[in-house]
């Protein structure tokens, strides 16, 4: 079997590994465009690029496919099968009708919950007791084939999106092998999604990460989750942006405003609109990452309005 793959970010790499670990002829990869990144704003290579680059496969890596030489180029290629995850590029009807046996993605979601760019952070945000992965043929409508295969794992109280990320990341790779077996042997059944069902993870905004302290403890210790390891959660101490790590729920009750901090128990407690949130790992600007304790010995916090 041919097979071209088309991803961009970490989250991809464990599933073109898994490919090339099971032995798969994998022709080409598609990734996107180097970009600026770091200080210097140096070309980056993409995770994916690089993984190809080291395993000696052919790299391409088109703006678009709105030109008659990029599909024409990945129809040279003659692929049997196209296996796409977080490329970041739409593809056109004109791509997902080359390969014989179609286009797959796989998809940080169990569809048809969490279509869209942010399955990951809008499942932690929600507070979902689980997710998974979802193993899907791609059609023209975003995220809306005919599923593959459903893989789930619950959603742990300390889960991030950093940490579901990594877990989805590798449970992705094994379903994908799975399916592609399948594939081969005409043994895959497709299962078309209830659109009754469907919600859209829409692509996160900076401007999501400032924190309202009139919102309960339980939903803030979602977002604070939902937005690690980007763009990360952050509200105002004494007029500079607080960037909030990580936080652990409390049982504490607090009769003071949202967003008043304390030091109960040589610990850096906020008042929210239900509860009290305890901050655990906490950054200024220009400074490291400390924890809650640490910043108490260095700044002076008790009575402080969070967010003014």
């Amino acid at each position: 079997m041919n097979i071209v793959f088309a991803g961009t970010p970490d989250f991809a790499v464990p599933s073109l590994r898994a490919l090339l670990d099971a032995g798969r002829n994998v022709s080409a990869v598609y990734t996107q465009p180097d970009r600026p990144a770091g200080r210097g704003r140096k070309l980056t290579a993409s995770p994916v690029k690089t993984v190809a680059q080291h395993a000696g496969i052919p790299v391409f890596q088109p703006e678009n496919f709105k030109t008659i030489d990029s599909i024409e180029q990945l129809k040279a290629l003659a692929p049997d099968l196209i296996v796409v995850v977080a490329y970041g590029l739409l593809l056109p009807q004109a791509v997902l009708d080359i390969p014989p046996l179609g286009c797959i993605n796989v998809h940080g979601s169990l569809l048809p919950r969490w279509r869209g760019a942010a399955p990951i952070h809008r499942a932690v945000m929600a507070g979902d007791q689980e997710t998974g992965v979802t193993i899907m043929n791609m059609v023209k409508k975003l995220d809306a084939g005919d599923m593959l295969l459903k893989t789930s794992t619950v959603i742990r109280p300390d889960d991030t999106s950093g940490s579901l990320h990594d877990r989805l990341a590798d449970m992705g790779a094994k379903a994908l092998v799975q399916v592609v077996e399948q594939l081969e042997r005409g043994t895959a059944i497709a299962t078309p999604q209830d659109e009754s069902q469907v919600t859209y993870a829409h692509k996160l905004d900076k401007q999501e990460a400032m924190l309202d302290w009139r919102m309960s403890a339980v939903e803030l210790d979602r977002k604070i989750r939902g937005l690690n390891a980007w763009p990360v959660a952050q509200t105002l101490f004494k007029g500079e942006v607080l960037r909030i790590w990580r936080c652990a729920l409390t049982h504490q009750a607090s009769q003071a405003a949202p967003g008043t901090l304390s030091c109960q128990e040589h610990a850096l407690d906020v008042a929210t609109g239900c509860g009290v949130l305890r901050l655990l790992d906490v950054q200024l600007p220009g400074g490291k990452r400390i924890s809650g304790q640490d910043f108490l010995n260095a700044h002076t916090v008790h009575g402080v309005v969070l967010g003014s």
